[in-house]
């Protein structure tokens, strides 16, 4: 952020902002926060003239994916960041840590890719929630930046991605299809997992639109693969 539009927001009114079943209050400057068209029509609807009480109550969102998204409007990313290894060339999670099983008995790298969600009823991962926020506060390139985190991350439980697609689907419109084919499309390639998972048939049967899309991808999928081998 250059010194200008530091200096900008810091002369900025404050906006308190209470979060989640337990009320926590965040403070964020005005200018910062309308960034965020859903912000900005908000403040310029409930809040006329210098009214220095501002408040927004936010008693669905969880404070942990508010921080991230506070993060991001003033810092243009959020914890942890995204570097890049210069050493190998590639784009990483600044401190990634061993903190996972995958199924096959192996470690693989992550860091704090999960959080405990109360409305989804167990951990998710947190760039999939920090996704649907900013799709319901029209934040793009969080959006985008969400994805790309969420790409690096391995190793996760079944029950975990699972419950994490469930909640995107519930926490994004129908119109909606980057977050909902990267989840497709992991299932897919990772199916050797899936078919044998309790996990995964248990969730089958509670149904779910998640289930339906998957159908459908995986007899493209399988479509794409007869039409390859007749080609050759």
């Amino acid at each position: 952020m250059s010194p200008t539009k530091k200096a900008s927001f810091i002369l900025s009114p404050l906006v308190s902002l209470i979060v989640g079943r337990k009320q926590r209050m965040f403070v964020a400057h005005e200018d910062v926060l309308s960034r965020s068209p859903f912000f900005n029509a908000v403040l310029k609807d409930q809040f006329v003239g210098d009214n220095p009480e501002k408040v927004i109550a936010l008693p669905e969102e969880e404070p942990e994916i508010l921080s991230c998204v506070l993060e991001f409007l003033y810092k243009g990313d959020y914890y942890p960041r995204l570097v890049h290894n210069k050493a190998q060339d590639v784009w990483e999670l600044e401190g990634a840590k061993q903190d996972y099983s995958t199924p096959d008995g192996s470690r693989s790298r992550s860091s704090e890719a999960t959080f405990f969600h109360p409305g989804a009823g167990g951990l998710v991962l947190r760039d999939t929630a920090v996704y649907c926020a900013a799709e319901k506060y029209g934040l793009g390139e969080l959006k985008r930046l969400a994805l790309r985190k969420q790409g690096l991350q391995s190793g996760i439980p079944i029950d975990v991605i699972l419950r994490s697609a469930r909640y995107a689907y519930d926490n994004t419109p129908d119109s909606e299809y980057r977050l909902r084919a990267h989840y497709l499309a992991m299932i897919i390639r990772t199916r050797h997992i899936f078919k044998d998972s309790g996990t995964m048939q248990f969730e089958m049967e509670m149904g779910h639109p998640l289930f339906f899309d998957l159908f459908v991808a995986m007899c493209n999928h399988l479509d794409d693969l007869e039409e390859m081998s007749m080609n050759h």
